[in-house]
């Protein structure tokens, strides 16, 4: 007897292959699970689940923190996954003070999970001699516009968060503190030129209206000109690897073609690894 692996079904597969205190087993009768201890998956309309422990879960996590490029969570997750107890908890709780990792995570897992059991019902498939189904995960809905607002930047009501934005930011932790804020100074002064000089540009925001990143850019010899400077691209730490940071500076990009412009300047402020102090 064979069943379908419903989306209803997959996701009461993953909840039963996390569930380390109790076996389940798919009745093929009713496409739904019951438990291993009343039936016997001998039985024709019975099957076990795919193999799944701790250490498969373990290396999950761990697989999503080596490709996680959010700073500050994956310093953190990367301590719970050493710290060699409480992991799975622990792990969790800190996926809870980083709302936007968090739904990474929830994305990541589920195409880990519905690739690692599509791979497990062809198998069966193939034994009841049907057609293997293509079990490659679609892609996961844009999660950047889906849960951040992208909005031209707005010089009155933009501003002033941008600019207390850049002041707070801390460019590298390793710098004296001098000169950290000697580089925050640089920045607000090349942003406030901009807007000197009508500076386009888009900020983005979460949807309870968090700031998450912003990009502004400005003619740098006339208005008129084909050039152009950024003068603000920067995403908080806790946004950091979303994708924000793409995404603005592509739809910077885009825009300022629609304008006219044909070449676009950045002016990094570079402090190399060797810098020492005078005295």
């Amino acid at each position: 007897m064979t069943f379908d692996l419903t989306d209803e079904l997959f996701n009461e597969i993953v909840s039963a292959l996390e569930n380390q205190e109790h076996k389940f087993l798919i009745d093929a009768e009713s496409d739904t699970l019951v438990d291993a201890a009343s039936f016997d998956d001998d039985e024709d309309s019975k099957y076990a689940l795919p193999e799944w422990n701790s250490a498969a879960g373990f290396r999950l996590r761990e697989d999503f923190v080596n490709q996680l490029h959010a700073p500050l969570a994956h310093d953190e997750l990367q301590n719970v996954l050493h710290s060699g107890r409480g992991v799975f908890r622990n792990f969790k709780s800190v996926l809870k003070e980083f709302p936007e990792v968090e739904k990474v995570w929830h994305l990541y897992r589920r195409r880990a999970m519905r690739s690692y059991i599509g791979g497990w019902y062809n198998g069966l498939r193939e034994i009841w001699g049907l057609e293997k189904l293509d079990q490659t995960p679609e892609e996961s809905d844009d999660l950047v516009h889906n849960d951040f607002i992208f909005q031209e930047y707005d010089p009155v009501k933009d501003r002033d968060i941008i600019l207390n934005s850049a002041a707070a930011l801390d460019p590298d932790y390793s710098w004296p503190q001098e000169i950290k804020d000697a580089v925050s100074v640089l920045w607000q002064h090349l942003f406030e030129y901009g807007d000197s000089v009508s500076q386009t540009g888009f900020v983005c925001r979460t949807l309870t209206g968090e700031f998450a990143g912003c990009i502004t850019a400005a003619p740098i010899l006339s208005y008129a000109g084909k050039t152009a400077i950024i003068t603000s691209f920067f995403v908080p730490e806790t946004c950091r690897g979303l994708g924000i940071g793409s995404e603005l500076f592509s739809m910077c990009l885009s825009d300022l073609q629609k304008r006219g412009r044909q070449y676009v300047l950045t002016a990094n402020t570079i402090i190399p690894d060797s810098l020492i102090p005078m005295t």
